[in-house]
């Protein structure tokens, strides 16, 4: 059997690919509170966002109970409530919020936008009632 030629490209081997500028994305003047980019490639394995929360604006307090997740600060300062006590959040800051924890983001003076990433959630499924 013949080698692959390296440099041909088959279709449906995975390819690593850039996806986008988070730091330009985190830096633009009015971007809106939210999602500002999430992860939508087929058959990906995890979901990412990147998050704005602009100034003076905060994420309720909640709670992730199945899945674990990574926050990275991209841009900006806040604070991360927790269940024991508030955490600062600055550019470059990992956090781990493991799943059952709950948390609350609270922006700071100039907004603080971050990455966040998880195992990707299982898609609704229809099932029958459990049970006789």
């Amino acid at each position: 059997m013949a080698d692959a030629d390296p440099g041909s490209h088959s279709s449906n081997v995975p390819v690593p690919k850039p996806l986008c500028d988070v730091e330009g994305l985190a830096a633009e003047e009015n971007a809106p509170a939210g999602a500002v980019w999430r992860l939508a490639e087929p058959g990906r394995q995890l979901d990412a966002n990147l998050v704005h929360v602009p100034p003076g604006r905060h994420i309720e307090p909640h709670v992730e109970p199945d899945l674990d997740v990574l926050l990275l600060v991209v841009r900006g300062s806040g604070t991360l409530g927790t269940a024991q006590e508030a955490r600062p959040l600055r550019e470059g800051g990992l956090m781990w919020l493991p799943h059952g924890s709950s948390r609350s983001v609270t922006a700071g003076e100039d907004g603080v936008s971050y990455l966040t990433v998880h195992r990707r959630r299982p898609g609704m499924r229809i099932r029958r009632p459990a049970g006789p």
